[in-house]
């Protein structure tokens, strides 16, 4: 008995998996609509981490708004497993023995003057790994310094300044970070990088240094929505996916963009030798969580009908910010770049057709798996790599 029950609470994070995917390609919608023709970079499983474990001190329809907006169905699963899934989740993405510097936490920076219910505490603790850190919000400067400095060093120094400033009346901030720094598989080798142009649309180019590789990779060529997808794989079991969409089709690539499809994709897969051409490239996007979230139908946590009544006594509570930030460096190496000479010598064999070039030099969509717990780490649209 006790076997199996191990077994399925280990299991947990699975069922989450079609969940989070399904918010990460809503969300990644709601950006693009207001992006405009900018950079797309976020990580879907951060975002949701954060107002999950938000969720446990949300109540009546602040809370079935939250899932809804997060796309838990609770026919399917309780509460209980939706946070022994992120608990697992974590565990897992934060396991010092793999190939690869992952880190996810959260925390939670509360004014001195809130008491939080224990049973939030013992549950945003036991689930979430959750730091929590008690502050002084009649400072807002300094809080703000406080927690930019926390995010900063979590973060390794690559996001910096994440909080502008505090609103009068702040007494609660809570913290989402990722930090991902992967080597590729087969690294390219800096010896082959070119300047290169890349097309931001049809008459307009940027300079960008182009990085070379012809090799055996996993590529599918989706001939409906008329792009290629190429799985270029990191050390530790995270993988990435690169989507070229055909000139003009890139609307039609994103409209497709769901769980379906993606899994498509990875099923479709086939290794076969390619000329690829991927720019280097490091891009940072910041976004205002709260206006997607409303656009999603999660509008009461933000408002003065707010309840998260299981969070804190005697103190009516909403959120009044949610800021995302996220940032991307793809070097040769992966994420720092070192000098690799590869040289493949192949037998000869029968006369294949040669092997298609496939050039990242106008916008594509990318996205970072961990195949450990299929989510999906990071979201994006690179437009202008310079």
């Amino acid at each position: 008995e006790d076997q199996s029950q191990a077994a399925g609470e280990n299991l947990a994070h699975v069922k989450l998996a079609p969940s989070n995917a399904d918010f990460a390609f809503n969300l990644y919608k709601q950006i693009r609509d207001e992006s405009g023709n900018r950079n797309i970079f976020f990580s879907p499983l951060s975002i949701s981490t954060a107002f999950t474990m938000l969720s446990l001190g949300a109540r009546a329809n602040t809370l079935r708004e939250l899932y809804k907006g997060l796309a838990f169905n609770l026919t399917q699963m309780e509460e209980q497993q939706i946070h022994e899934g992120f608990q697992r989740i974590l565990q897992l993405l934060n396991d010092p023995q793999r190939e690869v510097q992952l880190n996810m936490g959260n925390a939670l920076f509360v004014d001195n003057r809130v008491e939080l219910l224990q049973n939030f505490l013992d549950r945003v603790t036991n689930f979430y790994y959750t730091e929590t850190v008690s502050s002084n919000f009649q400072n807002p400067p300094e809080a703000t310094r406080e927690i930019n400095k926390y995010v900063e060093t979590k973060t390794h120094g690559k996001i910096v300044d994440l909080v502008k400033s505090l609103d009068e009346g702040t007494v609660m901030v809570l913290i989402n970070y990722i930090f991902f720094k992967g080597t590729w598989e087969r690294p390219f080798s800096s010896l082959s990088t070119r300047d290169d142009d890349f097309f931001l649309d049809a008459k307009n180019s940027v300079r960008v240094e182009m990085m070379h590789q012809n090799q055996h990779f996993n590529v599918h060529r989706d001939e409906e929505l008329s792009c290629w997808v190429v799985e270029i794989p990191y050390k530790g079991n995270v993988t990435s996916l690169f989507i070229l969409p055909d000139e003009g089709t890139m609307k039609q690539v994103e409209d497709a963009l769901l769980k379906e499809t993606v899994s498509n994709w990875l099923r479709s897969l086939k290794q076969r030798k390619i000329y690829l051409d991927l720019p280097k490239f490091s891009v940072s996007a910041s976004y205002d969580v709260q206006s997607l979230f409303k656009k999603m139908g999660v509008t009461e946590v933000f408002s003065d009908q707010a309840d998260l009544s299981g969070l804190a006594k005697n103190h009516l509570l909403k959120i009044s910010k949610a800021i995302h930030k996220a940032t991307v460096d793809v070097r040769e190496n992966g994420t720092e770049a070192a000098a690799v000479t590869v040289i493949e010598i192949t037998p000869l064999r029968l006369v294949l057709p040669p092997p298609p070039r496939i050039t990242f030099n106008r916008a594509f969509v990318m996205m970072i798996i961990d195949k450990t717990t299929d989510g999906v780490l990071f979201l994006g649209k690179i437009v202008n790599p310079a």
